[in-house]
């Protein structure tokens, strides 16, 4: 059995995404963020959701973007526009989980 534990994964001044798994059904990556991080607004091509597993995000979808608390699932359909930024004064965790691995199909 494979364990991932989330907790190894700081954040950093420079923002890195942390790929967890990669395989041709999936990618999982783990983003890290301090505050004021962020992803720029970007399109993918499979669904796509986060999972905020520490604080808090501001998760946009579309023409809708809200403060999500720890603990919550956004969904995003492939092809909408979204971004996850950490506009809170604390650390974020967010995970990402893409069906099926964007590069795969």
């Amino acid at each position: 059995m494979d364990i991932i534990d989330t907790n190894d994964y700081k954040t950093k001044e420079k923002f890195v995404p942390h790929k967890l798994i990669h395989q041709d059904e999936v990618e999982v990556v783990l983003l890290a963020f301090k505050p004021g991080q962020g992803l720029k607004e970007h399109t993918t091509p499979v669904d796509v959701f986060f999972y905020v597993v520490q604080g808090t995000a501001e998760i946009q979808v579309g023409d809708q973007t809200k403060q999500v608390p720890e603990g919550n699932i956004v969904l995003s359909p492939k092809d909408i526009p979204h971004n996850v930024r950490n506009t809170s004064d604390a650390d974020a965790k967010i995970l990402v989980v893409k069906t099926p691995n964007p590069r795969r199909s």
